[in-house]
C-alpha cells in the first residue's frame, strides 16, 4: 500500500491560510498600516475634543458625525461598488480621508483649530468611508477562494485589531513626546500604504454593464435581503450590537479622565487591552476556519460581551477594567467576525456590494445612534450607569435571538 502523501497543515498555516493569496497579503499590509494611523488619530482626537469642550456630549457628537454618513450613504455606496471597479472607489476614499487628516494637522500646527473644524472633518471622512466601506467589504472575498473566505475575514479583523493595539500604543508615545499634531500628520501619511497596495493589485472587478437605474439596483438588493430572512436577522443584530456595544469604546477617554482621573496613557492602556482581546479572538476564529454552528457561537459571544461591558462600567479598579476590556474585546470581535462571515457566505458576488452596503449601514449606523444617545444620557445618569444598562440590554438581545427569533441560532 502506497504511503499517504497528505500533509496536515500546521496551526500557523491554518491561522494564516489566506496569506497564500498575493493580493490579499497586499491589502492586509496596506489596511493595517492605515488602521494604525487611524487609531493614533482616534486617540489624539478624543483627547483634543475633551480639551476644547470639557464635555462628554461633544465626544459622542464627534463619533456621531463620523458615523452618520455611513448610515445614510452606504446603500448608495454599495450600488457604486457593484457598478464601478471597486479598486477605484477605494482609492478615492483613501485620498479624501488623507486630505482630512492633513487639514486637521495644519489647523493644529497654526493653533487655529476649533471644535467645528473637527466635527466637519469627521463628517467628511465618514462620507468617504460610506463609499469605501462597501467597496472594501465586497473586494476582500474576491481575493480568495470561497472556502477560505471565513479565514480571510478573520485575518482582516486581526489587522484591524492589531492596529487597535499598536496605534494607541504608538499614539500614546507620539502624543507624549512629540505632541498631538504628529498623531494627525502620521495618520495622513499612513494612507499612502493602502494607496500603493491598491495600485499594484492584479485582481480586478469588472462589473457588467446595466441599464438599470441606481434606485432599481437598490431595490433589487433589498428584495434579495427580504427573501433571505436570515440576512435580515443578522443585519438587525449588527445594528443593535453596535448601538449598545460600541459606546463603551467611544467613552473610554471619559472613563480614563473623569472616572479614574488618568492621563492619555490610561486611555492608551484601555485601548490596548481591548485590542489585544480582539486580536486573540480573531486568531481563534481564523484557526477554527469555516466551522458549523456559527449562529449559536455568535449569540454566546454576545452574552459574553454584554456581561463584560456591565462589569467594566461598574469597575473601580484600573487593573480589573483592563482585564474586562480584554474580555469584551474578545466578545466584540467574535460577534463581529462571525456575523460578517455569515453574511458574506450567504451572498453571491454580483449582489455583494449592495448587501454589504446595507450591512455596513446597519453595523456602522448603530455606532452614531448609540454614541449620540449615550452622550445625551451620560450627563443625566453618569457613564457607569448608562454603559451597565447597555451591557444588560445586549444580554437580553442575545437571549431573544437564541430562544425566540431563532433564524440566527440555526445558522
Amino acid at each position: 500500500m502506497a504511503p499517504s502523501t497528505s500533509v496536515t497543515p500546521s496551526v500557523f498555516q491554518r491561522v494564516f491560510k489566506a496569506f497564500q493569496y498575493r493580493d490579499f497579503r497586499l491589502m492586509f499590509i496596506g489596511a493595517c498600516v492605515s488602521s494604525v494611523g487611524t487609531w493614533m488619530q482616534i486617540l489624539a482626537q478624543a483627547w483634543l475634543v475633551l480639551d476644547i469642550t470639557k464635555s462628554p456630549f461633544y465626544l459622542g457628537l464627534d463619533a456621531f458625525l463620523s458615523g452618520i454618513p455611513v448610515f445614510l450613504l452606504s446603500i448608495i455606496g454599495g450600488v457604486v461598488a457593484d457598478r464601478v471597479e471597486r479598486r477605484r472607489v477605494l482609492l478615492c476614499s483613501q485620498y479624501v480621508q488623507m486630505a482630512s487628516a492633513f487639514i486637521l494637522t495644519l489647523l493644529l500646527l497654526f493653533h487655529v483649530v476649533k471644535i467645528w473644524h473637527i466635527l466637519c472633518l469627521s463628517f467628511i471622512s465618514g462620507t468617504a468611508q460610506s463609499f469605501g466601506g462597501p467597496a472594501y467589504s465586497a473586494l476582500i472575498p474576491t481575493l480568495v477562494k470561497k472556502e477560505d473566505m471565513p479565514n480571510a475575514i478573520a485575518l482582516n479583523s486581526i489587522q484591524f485589531n492589531l492596529a487597535r493595539v499598536i496605534g494607541p500604543a504608538i499614539g500614546g508615545v507620539v502624543f507624549d513626546k512629540l505632541g498631538r499634531t504628529w498623531c494627525f500628520g502620521l495618520n495622513g501619511l499612513s494612507f499612502l500604504a493602502p494607496v500603493i497596495s491598491l495600485t499594484i493589485l492584479t485582481t480586478r472587478y469588472l462589473p457588467e454593464r446595466t441599464a438599470e437605474s441606481v434606485w432599481g439596483s437598490m431595490k433589487q438588493g433589498f428584495r434579495f435581503i427580504r427573501h433571505q430572512g436570515s440576512i435580515e436577522a443578522l443585519i438587525v443584530l449588527a445594528f443593535s450590537m453596535t448601538a449598545l456595544g460600541f459606546p463603551m469604546m467611544t467613552f473610554l477617554p471619559w472613563f480614563a479622565r473623569s472616572v479614574f482621573g488618568g492621563s492619555p496613557w490610561t486611555y492608551s492602556l484601555f485601548m490596548c487591552s481591548s485590542g489585544v482581546g480582539a486580536v486573540t479572538a480573531s486568531l481563534v476564529v481564523a484557526w477554527l476556519g469555516n466551522i458549523g454552528h456559527k449562529g449559536r457561537i455568535t449569540l454566546g459571544s454576545l452574552v459574553w460581551l454584554g456581561l463584560g461591558i456591565t462589569g467594566f462600567a461598574l469597575s473601580k479598579s484600573v487593573a480589573l477594567s483592563c482585564v474586562l476590556l480584554f474580555l469584551t474585546g474578545m466578545g466584540l470581535m467574535a460577534v463581529f467576525t462571525n456575523v460578517l462571515s455569515l453574511v458574506q457566505l450567504i451572498t453571491p458576488n454580483e449582489m455583494r456590494g449592495r448587501v454589504m452596503s446595507v450591512y455596513n449601514s446597519a453595523f456602522r449606523g448603530g455606532m452614531p445612534m448609540g454614541n449620540l444617545l449615550t452622550g445625551w444620557l451620560v450627563p443625566m445618569f453618569t457613564a457607569p450607569v448608562v454603559l451597565a444598562v447597555n451591557g444588560l440590554l445586549l444580554v437580553v438581545l442575545a437571549l431573544y435571538f437564541l430562544l425566540v427569533q431563532r433564524k440566527v441560532a440555526t445558522l
